[in-house]
């Protein structure tokens, strides 16, 4: 009985203090300026050379500095200084290496240059790749390093350095090395000079390198990366290329210093998983102190970085918004994000609620208790996270999701009258808001072409709309009728779904994986949508490499796919359809296999052009190409829809800059106050409880002592 009650009194002291008593966290972090948040996928890659995905960036934009990075707040996307004094301006030469205008036509220019210098003073996280012993020399370099070690701080020295241009120019031969298989390499070894040649001599070199052997980059020239002095480097590209300054704000071209890889590379280190890939370091505003991927992550503070301030100016709407409250003070502002993985979205969403988590998204499960949707489409917060002081953001994402046909396809694919009827005809029968507000909650805009908005050469209203499928009806646009898609049908020969010809009725297959667009309740409806024109859907589901394979090899005749903006360029969707990228015959990004000689011939111009009135002009003419040809059924661009709690400041969508967690805030006292007001134990249970246990143990007890208390006395 004392220790029913020990107990009771104990959890009513702990609720009466100052953390919840359901707090998951150590009593040690309370009040303490920690953000927290979740993660659902494990990253699997840190290495800046070969990281390239969502999950991942989520850590490496806040540990590494890329040279170059996005405005926070301002929109359009602005690319401004990271680490360089100023966004390098690129010098042009002719093949006979005179300097251009300019304004030189694309064609005339041979090289590019872009001469980037470093401000001063910037210097690396504390690292053990740093340490020097009392002669000068590396700490930890030797034999047998990794005995007894499992992570970074169990190595107790850590130094820094100073960045310097040889750090960049380190991680660019990096790109080159034939064991991190960079994803970018292809890529940049046709644009930067001489890194083709540099790939072809390290995989020389490594081909009679140990297994875990290390390669001193620095021992092998690449020709097109010139070091000026200590903070100052060029880099040349073949011909023009004016998003090469997007790729610069980018961790792939983030510095990586010589020791570091040096560190890594001894004996032993990597089956330890101490390596880049695992543990990285950068001169960012936070270092990984903590990595358990299948539990949780910490970003702590990096005690060296210095020189950053929140951003004083933005876009309309943003000093109302409190987001200029901040202006001019020192980065980041928070000591500590833990990122706790989540693989359930209802865990996740209560914890939210309960104040321990700072923002959320939300999952379906969630949409109706987060959000209204009224007539006229727009969102609102409902009553319950209003009351608590939540706040929503949404943002259309700068992706694009469709349906691919394969253009190689004898039926459906082409160029000729008949197939494009056909595929325009598909493009109007498939009900994009239909699907938007059935499957998505809602969460989306139908794609007019393939460009998202905040793209340049993106236009919204009667301007951008699809022609072909859309008319302009009451100032928005409305979808054409299926008698206009059963209209196209007939003049394609295909009259209630039959081929004129032979008589037999048009079946097309749809090549997908299981899950995603393989769910029944999804294609169920898709099946419905070809019905609507007579055509019998057959869905061919598969696991994703050999749907990868069969789109490789063009055994589709129509895909599903999406793309996410690498950077804001028109360039870096349309590549995704030009004849030159076909993936049967280039083993390119084009899926469709889609050529139009014009519409390359237009690509070919507009790619490596400024964003001129010309251009907008150019890009407009593509779009119309692609809506006339229609080799994918533009589906729809995603809606991005965050909660936040009141105490998360400075949060503002973005979707192609990734280096926000600096710019966060936390009010750790209103959330203390949030936590206690939302977690009060509900102590009627317990009490009524304990009550029963007595009623049910006194009686007996007194019991015992009488016949106790008899046989005494006797």
């Amino acid at each position: 009985m004392r220790q029913i009650a020990a107990c009771l009194i104990s959890f009513i002291f702990l609720a009466g203090c100052g953390q919840a008593w359901n707090d998951p966290y150590p009593a040690s972090d309370a009040g303490r300026n920690i953000l927290y948040t979740a993660f659902t996928d494990r990253p699997k890659h840190l290495d800046p050379a070969q990281s390239y995905t969502e999950d991942e960036i989520t850590f490496t934009a806040q540990i590494y500095e890329p040279a170059l990075q996005y405005h926070y707040l301002k929109r359009p996307y602005q690319l401004i200084p990271s680490t360089v004094e100023q966004v390098p301006q690129a010098r042009y030469f002719d093949a006979q290496g005179r300097e251009l205008a300019a304004d030189a036509p694309a064609e005339s220019i041979a090289e590019s240059l872009y001469e980037l210098k470093l401000k001063k003073g910037i210097r690396f996280q504390p690292h053990p790749a740093f340490a020097m012993n009392r002669y000068g020399q590396p700490e930890y370099l030797g034999k047998n390093i990794a005995d007894g070690r499992q992570k970074i701080a169990d190595f107790p020295q850590a130094g820094t350095r100073e960045l310097v241009a040889d750090d960049y120019i380190y991680q660019l031969k990096r790109l080159a090395h034939p064991r991190l298989h960079s994803p970018i390499f292809g890529m940049m070894a046709d644009k930067i000079v001489g890194l083709k040649a540099l790939g072809e001599d390290l995989g020389k070199a490594a081909k009679t390198l140990p297994t875990d052997g290390w390669l001193d980059l620095d021992a092998y020239p690449l020709s097109g990366v010139e070091k000026v002095d200590s903070h100052t480097w060029r880099i040349r590209l073949k011909g023009k290329y004016p998003q090469f300054l997007y790729w610069l704000a980018m961790p792939f071209f983030a510095p990586v210093p010589r020791e570091v890889d040096r560190f890594y590379a001894q004996p032993g280190m990597a089956a330890k998983n101490l390596t880049l890939d695992w543990w990285p370091v950068g001169t960012g505003p936070f270092m990984l102190s903590e990595n358990d991927p299948n539990r949780r992550m910490v970003l702590s503070r990096n005690p060296n970085f210095h020189g950053q301030t929140y951003p004083c100016e933005g876009e309309a709407g943003d000093r109302e918004a409190g987001l200029l409250e901040d202006c001019g003070k020192p980065l980041p502002f928070i000591e500590q994000a833990v990122f706790t993985r989540e693989k359930e979205a209802i865990p996740y969403w209560n914890k939210f609620l309960q104040g321990y988590f700072d923002a959320s998204g939300i999952s379906s499960d969630s949409f109706d208790q987060a959000v209204r949707v009224n007539v006229g489409g727009d969102v609102a917060l409902s009553d319950e996270m209003r009351d608590k002081g939540i706040r929503l953001l949404t943002s259309v994402k700068t992706s694009t999701f469709y349906m691919g046909f394969n253009m190689l396809d004898p039926v459906v694919g082409g160029l000729s009258s008949r197939s494009t009827k056909l595929r325009q005809a598909i493009s109007i029968a498939i009900d994009q808001e239909e699907y938007i507000s059935i499957f998505a909650n809602g969460r989306g805009i139908a794609a007019q072409g393939a460009l998202p908005p905040g793209i340049f050469g993106y236009e919204a209203g009667e301007e951008g709309i699809d022609k072909v499928v859309y008319d302009w009806v009451d100032g928005k646009p409305k979808r054409k009728s299926v008698e206009v898609a059963k209209k196209l049908m007939s003049e394609a020969g295909y009259s209630n779904g039959r081929d004129e010809k032979t008589g037999e009725p048009l079946v097309v297959n749809l090549d997908t994986t299981s899950g995603g667009m393989g769910e029944k309740s999804r294609l169920d409806w898709l099946t419905r949508q070809f019905a609507k024109i007579d055509i019998q859907l057959v869905v061919r589901t598969t696991d994703f490499n050999r749907f990868q394979d069969k789109v490789r090899k063009g055994n589709i005749q129509l895909y599903y796919l999406g793309w996410n903006a690498d950077y804001p360029d028109p360039e870096n969707f349309f590549f995704l359809l030009d004849g030159n990228e076909g993936k049967v015959a280039k083993g390119g990004e084009n899926a469709s296999n889609y050529a139009n000689p014009e519409f390359d011939r237009l690509f070919v111009k507009m790619k490596n052009m400024d964003n001129t009135p010309e251009r907008l002009q150019i890009v407009r003419q593509m779009t119309g190409i692609l809506q006339h040809d229609a080799p994918w059924v533009f589906g729809l661009h995603p809606k991005s829809y965050t909660l936040g709690h009141h105490w998360l400041k400075n949060r503002k969508p973005n979707d192609v800059g990734n280096n926000i967690l600096k710019y966060q805030r936390i009010d750790a006292a209103e959330r203390t106050a949030a936590r206690l007001a939302w977690n009060r134990p509900v102590l009627w249970p317990l009490l009524l409880g304990l009550l029963v246990i007595l009623l049910a143990v006194v009686p007996g007890y007194l019991g015992y002592r009488r016949r106790e208390q008899r046989a005494a006395v006797k």
